[in-house]
């Protein structure tokens, strides 16, 4: 009996297309998603770039941290670090403006903001940040008796932690007494004008010789009462206008003021050369 061997039929040249198109399928899915979470990336890029953007036009990322650190709440989008702000708020573009103008300044304004959270709370000190750079307000009441130029001794420690900013800074710095409208004369102040501007003397004298800053980056103004931060009908507002301004200027106001001497000048008056006597400005209104 004879064996007939069955027909095996064409061989299949095309199975390496099921393989093939396995991995074609596999491979286009590997790029959908490389492709989905680079685009989703790049969202959250565009998102975060946009936040920091708007958060330096209208100054909240220094608002805000300093808010945190004084731990003050529901005032965060204030640049002024005290719980009792001025009834007026300045305007949102002068906001921003400051902080372009003092970017030198935003570190020590956030340091500032956290070493003096107890003063700040207490209402001592404040601290913001203006177009020409950046003012430490020391309270009248925390710093000195009524009617007098004395700094008191406790308060040292609160001027040490402004000091040190001062020392590891080049700028100019400006020491600006201010009173309330209260007239003042006794046996040693004729004015408010002699008091605001000793007191500026007094906080330049302790800067100077207890904490070793440069007396030739130092000058001292006396305003009386001509430049309120608040109003002058209130006990509250009175208290608030009483203070010394520590102001440390950003570096476009340092170019100006150092622009505005000129050699004929610095020759003319010794006070205005590096390591002579401080300058003394006492401006009149």
């Amino acid at each position: 009996m004879s064996y007939r061997r069955p027909h095996s039929g064409h061989p299949n040249h095309e199975r390496w297309l099921v393989s093939y198109a396995d991995f074609i399928t596999l491979l286009f899915a590997f790029f959908v998603v490389m492709f989905a979470s680079s685009r989703a990336d790049r969202g959250r890029a565009q998102q975060v770039a946009q936040s920091v953007r708007r958060a330096l036009e209208e100054s909240y990322i220094t608002a805000r941290v300093a808010a945190m650190l004084a731990g003050s709440q529901g005032k965060e989008s204030k640049i002024d670090a005290l719980p009792d702000q001025p009834a007026k708020k300045p305007p949102q573009d002068l906001h921003a403006r400051a902080l372009r103008n003092s970017p030198d300044l935003a570190l020590s304004f956030v340091y500032l903001s956290r070493a003096l959270a107890e003063e700040i709370k207490s209402g001592k000190m404040r601290i913001r940040i203006e177009p020409r750079g950046l003012i430490i307000s020391l309270s009248q009441a925390a710093f000195f008796p009524s009617g007098e130029d004395t700094i008191d001794p406790s308060m040292y420690p609160s001027i040490e932690k402004v000091a040190k900013v001062l020392r590891d800074l080049p700028n100019p710095v400006h020491l600006e007494g201010h009173t309330d409208s209260v007239p003042i004369h006794n046996s040693r102040f004729r004015s408010n004008w002699d008091l605001s501007a000793a007191r500026s003397v007094a906080m330049l004298e302790l800067l100077t010789r207890h904490f070793g800053i440069e007396p030739d980056r130092l000058a001292i103004a006396g305003y009386a009462s001509n430049v309120p931060v608040d109003s002058n009908q209130t006990e509250q507002g009175r208290a608030r206008n009483r203070r010394v301004d520590i102001v440390i200027l950003n570096r476009t106001m340092s170019l100006v003021e150092g622009s505005a001497t000129s050699p004929d000048t610095s020759a003319a008056n010794p006070a205005s050369k590096p390591g002579g006597a401080p300058a003394t400005k006492v401006h009149d209104q």
